[in-house]
This record gives C-alpha cells, structure tokens and sequence, in this order.
C-alpha cells in the first residue's frame, strides 16, 4: 500500500462536511469520488470545498466501487443503508469508517464483523467522543484501576430532536432504523459503555413516541456486568437546543460531566473542574494512521455490536413492559 489512502465518500450531507475538512487536512489521505442520492448534498459539499469539483461523482455507490481505485470508503448515509454499504464496500477489499450507529440490529452487526475479520480490513465507526479529553480522562481513570470499579451511573440527553428532524428521514424508521436512541443517542450508549469498560447484563425501559414514528423520550434502568447500576435518560421532546449530564460514581471518586466541563471528587473532597484534559486525534485521522498502522483504531466494531446490544434489548423491554437480558456476543 502507498503512503496516501485514497478515499470514497459514501453521502455528502451535513455530516459528511466535517470528514471532508478533515481529510484534506491529512496529506496522507486523498479524496478521490464523491456518491449520493441527492444532487443538492452533491452541489453543497463542492460549494463549501471547492477542490471537490474536480471529482467523479455517483448516484450508485456500488459503482463509484466498481470504478475507482479505492483504498476506504468513508459511509455517511442514513443508518439503515449502513449494513449493505458495509458489506459491498468490505467485498471489494476496502477498509471502512461508518458514521452511528454501525448497523440497526445485532444480527448485522455481527454479520459485519465477521466479514471485515474474514476481508483482513479495518472496520471503525466515527464515535467522536473517544477522542475528546474529558471522556479519555474518566476512561484513563477506570483503566488504571486507582478510583476502584463503577457502582452508580447517570446519563441524561436532552436535545430538540423531535422538532429538529420532523420531515426528514430520521424520524422515518425505514431509513433511520429507530429514533433518538438510535441517532444521537447512540454516542450517549456508546460514551458510557467505553469509559466504565463495563458492559450491560439487563435493561428495563419506558419509551415515549410522542406521536412520532420512531422513539423520542426513553428512560432506560440498566444492570452492569460487575454488577453496578444505572440509568439512560434520552428526552428528544426537549425546549432546549443541547443539554448532557453525566456521572459516575466508582468506590473512590466521583465524576460530573455537566455538558461539555468535567468536575472530579476524589474521596471526601470538594469536587473540582478537571482543567489538564488529554488530546488525541480524531475519528478520521486515526482512521487513516490506523490502515497504515501508525496507531492502533480506538473505535473498534465492537463499540458499535455493544451498542445495537443495549439498544435493542432497550426497544425489546419497552415493547414487553419488563426487565429484558442483553443478549451479549462474547468477545
């Protein structure tokens, strides 16, 4: 392989902007072919990048991997086009970073691991918050073991989602496979998973549709495998634009994540903002240093089948109205 990955971009709507600026940040990386549905997605991209212009475009996926010398792909269409865009793209021997969620059920998601390992390519997803200091910090912390292991965690999202994506395909569940919990609520899972390193054994969850098509409010009591508890609130119905509150609670300390500053209690002590955070990278730039084995992929497949996990056993405990086990593949 040469020193530069030369790269597809599966959509080009909003979120693929940031993977573009990024990239052509890199000089290891090359963008060589854009592919979307829509002409308007393909128009707005060239207009914000103007060395874009230049490049090939498609309509059909499939064929921008027929016809290009590709190394990656970068996938940033609505979530249910994720698994065969996966699959196609690991056929034709490319590695792949997908934005959230991986894939919208456990059956694909382990059915996408098994083809990357079986391809020999690197499968990642752009969960961007393993890479911010504050979520890398608390990590850091129940990795070294100092601050003892989980006993209680809350989690709270508030965002204006139901209003934000009225008439788009999010809150279509053909194309978005499922609603907040499944869009940005799926970084809140996955955040939550990754910094405690403790995986979920049983859920119990309350959704709220609130005359939508997919879920908006979910409140979700969940079991840890150490044992710990904890609990997901995911209000889409929310006045306010953005809010997240996070805490740990582990046997020697405590963390407050108070949207967006991070405040630690060591023991008895008076909690204090966490000011010396770490800086790592970002989901694109580790994406392309991990193909040429310059540092080691920090969002593995795996983070995505453990969130379809907790995900879907959530959405299954809210149909049946009790406790359900997670049914978690084994490492």
């Amino acid at each position: 392989m040469s020193d530069t990955i030369r790269v597809g971009m599966i959509g080009c709507g909003g979120i693929a902007h940031g993977h573009v600026q990024r990239l052509q940040a890199l000089p290891e990386a090359e963008i060589v072919a854009l592919c979307d549905t829509s002409e308007a997605s393909i128009k707005r991209i060239q207009t914000a990048f103007t060395a874009t212009k230049a490049l090939p475009v498609y309509a059909d996926y499939r064929e921008m991997l027929e016809k290009e010398k590709l190394d990656a792909v970068q996938i940033a269409s609505p979530h249910t086009l994720h698994f065969p865009q996966i699959m196609d793209s690991l056929d034709a021997g490319l590695h792949v970073l997908t934005e959230k969620p991986m894939v919208c059920s456990v059956a694909h998601a382990r059915q996408v691991i098994a083809k990357a390992e079986e391809a020999g390519k690197i499968l990642c997803i752009s969960y961007q918050r393993h890479f911010q200091g504050a979520f890398r910090y608390m990590r850091e912390a129940f990795q070294k073991g100092d601050i003892g292991e989980l006993v209680f965690m809350s989690a709270l999202q508030g965002q204006r989602w139901l209003q934000g994506t009225a008439g788009t395909w999010r809150q279509d569940p053909a194309l978005s496979g499922g609603g907040q919990l499944n869009d940005s609520g799926s970084h809140l899972l996955d955040i939550i998973l990754w910094v405690a390193g403790q995986g979920v054994s049983e859920v119990f969850a309350f959704v709220d549709n609130r005359g939508a098509a997919v879920d908006i409010n979910s409140a979700i009591s969940v079991r840890f495998v150490n044992g710990a508890q904890g609990t997901f609130s995911v209000v889409g119905d929310s006045r306010c634009s953005w809010w997240e509150d996070i805490t740990f609670w582990a046997q020697d300390a405590t963390f407050f994540y108070r949207n967006g500053r991070l405040y630690e209690q060591l023991g008895d002590q008076a909690p204090v903002e966490v000011t010396k955070l770490p800086d790592y990278s970002d989901p694109d730039r580790n994406f392309i240093y991990g193909i040429l084995g310059k540092e080691p992929i920090q969002v593995p497949a795996t983070c995505g089948l453990r969130v379809i996990e907790l995900t879907e056993a959530a959405w299954r405990s809210a149909e049946c109205g009790a406790p359900v086990k997670v049914e978690r593949t084994a490492e």
